[in-house]
């Protein structure tokens, strides 16, 4: 793996990061970013999760067809940029699962979580607990 390689690999997971951000956005919905209080945890606006979105994109791009010479016929490529993407986006399931019902074992769970803001905390409510990140 070289150093062309390693950008691949965060080229994927810019790249892959956008896709939360800028769907949240588009939609007109509120989204966990680096932004908010606490960061990672509390929520930005939409209009903030679009330009972060957009900037992921930008960062995405550089890493990606900026640095060497990306060709997509070539395994080691693709491998580091598909790497990347699929680890952010495991990771990110994860982080904001918690958020959103998305770890709950249970789909019942899921669809009564209730996702409440407080003082810039998360609280999510179900029908047997109350967690508060």
């Amino acid at each position: 793996m070289t150093a062309i390689h390693i950008s691949y690999f965060f080229g994927g997971m810019f790249l892959a990061n956008s896709i939360p951000h800028l769907v949240s956005g588009l939609m007109g919905r509120s989204f966990q970013s680096p932004f908010a209080k606490p960061p990672g945890k509390g929520l930005s606006s939409s209009t903030v999760n679009v330009l972060w979105g957009w900037l992921n994109i930008g960062a995405g791009y550089l890493l990606t067809l900026h640095v060497g010479h990306f060709d997509i016929h070539a395994p080691a490529d693709v491998a580091a940029f598909g790497v990347g993407g699929i680890l952010i986006s495991i990771q990110s399931a994860r982080h904001f699962g918690k958020f959103h019902g998305g770890n709950s074992p249970s789909p019942a769970a899921a669809t009564d979580c209730l996702r409440h803001q407080k003082d810039g905390e998360v609280a999510l409510t179900t029908t047997d607990q109350t967690q508060r990140e």
